[in-house]
């Protein structure tokens, strides 16, 4: 039967013009079912209530009168007995006498016949062109809105009264109305050949489909696949036939929807009931295979995945949320178990991994998280139980851009030309996108996933540091996949791959020397083939740029990692380097000493110096970077310990670092003092730690050649060894000193004997930071003014009406050591700031060791001397500023030129520091500064020029209004010195005090400058034609764009809608 409905054509009916109207069709359908319920719009079919079998027969009655003898019923008469004559089935049934098998089989045959019409319909129509502006004609086979309502109304009747009683239990949403024995069969393939072609055509099949496709796919399931015992009457061929319709149905259907049905027949029930029963065994093992089916597809796992996920949007709620995540999780270990029709796992693999990687470019936002899930979770889980095939086929592809673009790659890259893109913008950021979505939000710190990751990392961080450096979105996703490495690796692993990342071993592969990054038009990267260079110093500039880059980005990097003391172990490793370096500095012989040396000998020389070099910018960068909070616990603090003092050891301090090599131990020496003087809270397991230090400072007391140094270091070994019950003085003196505590005053060590009062400090030594310090110290106090013999400047005899506290500090300003020095500055800054009335009353002794430490080379010693010289001042400008400017204007006697400008570069400094703090004050100073800032600008000196001309733009920027007359004679010597003066830096210095002088003005340029602002623009204008630094034409460039916006504002100013209210009298 389904092979004659499916031959049957149009022309059978005796073609478009001969048969009846589609309206026809629909009013013998409406006349059958009579007028529609209330519940005709019901999703699930049935039979309706008006439906008994005495309204059937009626209703089949006044169809049967008003065909045999109404006029304009002819066609469908004769139509119809067409269709009846090609389904004996349907014919038998509509001449039977059981009222709702006859209706069914009546109303299939009219569906037929509408079928029929419709197709002949859309044969024989010549498409018609729209007007234009108007909306394109309906298709001639196009029903209304009242037709399509009957017929779904038809398609719901026929499916419940023909189909629905028929099925065998367990398969429909209610029990069935019980078909006499041996025709249950029969009767189920009539029905279902019927809809199989009605769903052929699309305007039937979409509702049939849409409605109803549930209850055919269970027909034909029983009809091609089940028992013989429930397809009694049906042929074998009939059986084959039902096959062959259930594929095609299945690969017509909307691929998520046939999921959702498959899943409800395997024994998934949208509405469970008392009475239901569940899916037969033979049934769910068809739809798992045509599950399977559906899964090896193209498309197929995304098919499954929306069919699986339709509906679940993650929901407000906490369960909801749950259960979405249990969704998701049970579908990717469903995509991760290979079904049994598969030929082989490798197959599996191949099929479904590129359809896995896809589902993380999903753009729906709404279920883009939940197949990320998925997605996440199949990976993973493919990971865990394949690794070997999940890293072939979904590692390798997701990594797989990084990886060409790695140093490690096969690909020639010299058979490419210079620019070509090896990894495009969007290829490259969808890759790091998918690796955070696969690694990060994933999780998993698998072996595998770790090792996988680590091969591409290299890449990675030059995509950050690239990123950092420019505005790109890869930044934050890159540094996110750095940090998960780095936190879920074993320490080991970190320390290497981060020793990668710095250049100091090929644990981990880099970017291809040959590549480049360059910035994207979307805000990514792409990779291409740099272009090699022949000139030696610009590839030098750029390998030296590039590794500061890269160190610089470490220092960031590891600035997250603090918490975890990771940042602290990477210190304390770069720390072992350097001494091992240095070892093999001292071991190795120099080549370029040694005539005798081979050039093999001298490049490895050369590379032995390389890597010192970058171990030691790796320490002075970490130590600026992090290493105020970079440990964090006492474990790190004794490894930084013991590799301090093993360098000192080894190497003590000799040659042109001794003075660094002194500092260094100097302060890890005191570290070991503060520890065991009260500066954290120790226990007995914390002494233990400490234990590991007294075979490094008994060899320090023994080898060491500071005599001092080896008393501290003896001391120290001591108080370890007592757990701080026996404390020498110099101990206390040190931690004091560290500690910034006043003498005396040193805390009792927590895990000394409770009632013992804290040692006194040695009286040969004072409290300073080092033993040397204090011995410089003492011999300070003794000759007084009298010049120290390592070149220090004298330290100044402290009031006798000092108090003691005040007067070491004052002492302390003196010290040899640098960090003594600015500590006591600062400290000394801390007191003017707090109004210290003893402080205050030394003012002017402030005021000169202020100035002396200024000329120090340390620059943590002048800054901290600036800075108390810039408090001071904000505090009493009448007072210092004129001794400022004095010595600004006129250096001291007796000093070599290059030492003065230096110095007074410095006062200028503090000048501008001062002046910031007066903020509108500053107009009481103003002659006197500028005049000071303007034979600063004549100097012989260029850097003190260009110093000078900085600070005059500053200062007229403070001054705006308040300039006044004098703008005259700021813009003479500006226009000056940027025509005439030699050096480019003071004429580009010149040109900024007019940007700076513009930008500070802003809207009132016209009104301040109106004297003055010809001359200005001639010079700009001079600049930019005349001017051969590029850097200079550049500030004229920018000053010329200023003078133009303010200029615009005022010729063009700002239409606003304004109201106004006027008060008459």
């Amino acid at each position: 039967m389904m092979a004659a409905l499916t031959d049957s054509s149009p022309d059978m009916a005796g073609g478009a013009q001969a048969g009846p109207e589609p309206g026809r069709v629909v009013e013998a359908l409406e006349l059958l079912l009579g007028p529609p319920s209330d519940g005709d719009s019901a999703a699930e079919p049935g039979p309706e209530p008006a439906l008994c079998p005495e309204t059937l027969r009626r209703n089949a009655a006044a169809l049967e009168e008003r065909l045999s003898g109404a006029a304009g019923w002819a066609a469908l008469r004769e139509l119809r007995a067409a269709v009846l004559s090609r389904a004996p089935a349907l014919a038998a049934g509509v001449a039977g006498t059981e009222p709702g098998w006859a209706a069914a089989c009546g109303l299939l045959a009219l569906l037929l016949c509408l079928r029929d019409r419709l197709a002949a319909l859309a044969a024989t129509s010549t498409a018609t062109s729209a007007a234009p502006g108007a909306p394109p004609p309906p298709g001639a086979d196009t029903l209304s809105v009242g037709q399509e309502r009957a017929v779904r109304r038809a398609l719901r009747a026929a499916v419940g009264l023909g189909l629905l009683p028929h099925l065998p239990p367990g398969l429909g949403p209610g029990p069935g109305l019980g078909p006499p024995p041996g025709t249950r069969g029969a009767r189920l393939f009539a029905a279902v050949a019927a809809l199989v072609e009605l769903a052929r055509l699309p305007a039937l099949g979409a509702p049939l489909l849409a409605r109803h496709l549930r209850l055919l796919l269970s027909g034909l399931c029983v009809l091609g696949h089940g028992p013989a015992a429930l397809c009694q009457g049906v042929s074998e061929a009939e059986r084959a036939q039902c096959r062959e319709a259930l594929r095609d149905i299945l690969d017509r259907v909307y691929q998520p929807l046939a999921v959702q049905e498959l899943l409800v027949l395997q024994g998934q029930p949208k509405q469970s009931s008392a009475g239901a029963r569940a899916a037969p065994a033979w049934l769910r093992r068809l739809c798992g295979h045509l599950l399977s089916e559906r899964l090896l597809r193209p498309g197929g796992v995304q098919a499954v995945v929306r069919g699986v996920l339709e509906g679940t949007d993650g929901g407000a709620g906490a369960e909801a949320a749950a259960l979405d995540w249990r969704k998701c999780d049970a579908v990717g270990k469903i995509l991760a178990a290979c079904p049994q029709q598969c030929l082989s796992l490798e197959d599996y693999y191949r099929q479904v991994c590129p359809q896995i990687l896809d589902l993380l470019h999903i753009q729906d936002k709404v279920a883009a998280r939940q197949f990320q899930r998925v997605a996440t979770t199949t990976l993973l889980t493919m990971a865990r139980e394949q690794p070997q095939l999940a890293e072939k086929h979904l590692l390798q592809p997701l990594l797989a851009p990084l990886r060409r673009c790695s140093e490690a790659a096969e690909l020639a890259l010299e058979d490419l030309t210079a620019g070509a893109v090896l990894v495009p913008e969007a290829e490259l950021g969808s890759c790091v996108e998918d690796m955070l979505k696969v690694y990060v939000v994933g999780n998993d710190s698998s072996s595998l996933l770790l090792g996988s990751l680590q091969s591409v990392l290299g890449v990675v961080f030059s995509l950050y540091s690239f990123a950092k450096q420019n505005v790109s979105y890869l930044r934050s996703p890159c540094q996110d996949i750095l940090l998960w490495f780095l936190e879920k690796a074993e320490r080991e692993q970190s320390l290497a791959v981060l020793e990668g990342l710095a250049g100091l071993s090929s644990h981990v592969p880099t970017l291809h020397p040959q590549c480049q990054l360059c910035v994207g038009s979307e805000g990514g990267a792409a990779v291409i083939v740099g272009e090699s260079t022949s000139d030696e110093d610009e590839a030098l500039y750029q390998k030296i740029s590039l590794e500061q880059c890269h160190v610089e980005s470490l220092v960031e990097l590891l600035s997250h990692c603090q918490k975890s003391g990771l940042a602290g172990d990477f210190f304390i490793h770069c720390l072992k380097e350097l001494t091992q370096v240095a070892a093999e500095d001292e071991a190795a012989p120099n080549p370029a000493v040694e005539p005798a040396g081979s050039l093999l000998e001298l490049e490895q020389s050369q590379a032995r110096q390389g890597r010192k070099l970058l171990v030691l910018q790796l320490v002075a960068a970490l130590c600026q970077g992090v290493s105020d909070t970079v440990f964090t616990d006492i474990v790190q603090v004794q490894e930084f310990l013991a590799a301090v003092l093993h360098r000192a050891c080894a190497h003590p301090a000799q040659g042109p670092g001794a003075a660094a090599e002194a500092q260094t131990l100097a302060m890890a020496m005191g570290l070991v003092a503060a520890v065991l003087g009260g500066a954290v809270q120790l226990k007995s397991s914390d002494f233990e730690v400490l234990k590991r230090l007294v075979p490094l400072l008994e060899e320090l007391s023994r080898t060491y050649p500071d005599p001092l140094t080896q008393e501290l270091a003896s001391d120290l070994r001591i108080a370890i060894c007592t757990h701080g019950a026996c404390s020498p003085g110099t101990v206390g003196a040190a931690a004091d000193s560290v500690l910034g505590r006043k003498p005396g005053m040193a805390a009792q060590s927590p895990a000394g004997p409770p009632g013992t009062a804290p040692s006194p400090p040695s009286p040969r030594h004072g409290h300073g930071h080092s033993p040397s310090a204090h011995s410089e110290r003492s011999k300070g106090q003794s000759t007084c003014h009298e010049p120290s013999a390592s070149g220090v400047s004298p330290a100044p005899c402290a009031d006798s009406l000092a108090p003691a506290g005040l007067q070491e500090l004052l002492l302390s300003a003196y010290d040899p050591q640098p960090p003594s020095r600015a500590a006591a500055l600062r400290h000394l800054a801390s007191l003017v700031t707090q109004r210290d009335p003893e402080a205050l009353q030394l003012q002017e002794k402030l005021l000169q060791v202020f100035l002396e430490n200024v000329q120090h080379e340390d620059a943590f010693v002048y800054l901290s001397a600036i800075q108390g010289i810039a408090l001071l001042s904000s505090e009493y400008p009448e007072r210092i500023l004129p001794v400022l400017l004095a010595q600004y204007e006129c250096p001291a006697q007796g000093t070599e030129d290059a030492m003065a400008a230096v110095t007074r570069m410095k006062l200028g400094e503090v000048l501008m520091r001062v002046t910031r703090a007066l903020g509108d004050m500053v107009f009481q100073h103003r002659e006197p500064l500028i005049r000071a800032f303007l034979r600063g600008a004549r100097d012989p000196d260029s850097a003190l020029r260009a110093s000078s001309l900085s600070n005059l733009g500053e200062l007229c920027q403070h001054l705006g209004f308040q300039l006044g007359s004098i703008i005259q004679e700021v813009t003479g010597c500006v226009t000056a010195i940027a025509r005439t003066d030699p050096e480019a830096e003071v004429r580009r210095a010149a040109v900024h005090v007019v940007v700076v002088l513009l930008r500070g003005l802003s809207d009132k340029v016209t009104e301040v400058l109106q004297d003055v602002l010809r001359d200005l623009y001639r010079l700009l204008k001079h600049v930019v034609t005349a001017e051969r630094d590029a850097a200079a034409v550049l500030h004229a460039q920018l000053a010329l764009e200023e003078l133009d916006t303010a200029v615009r504002r005022v010729l063009f100013p700002p239409q606003t809608l304004e109201k106004k209210i006027v008060v008459l009298p």
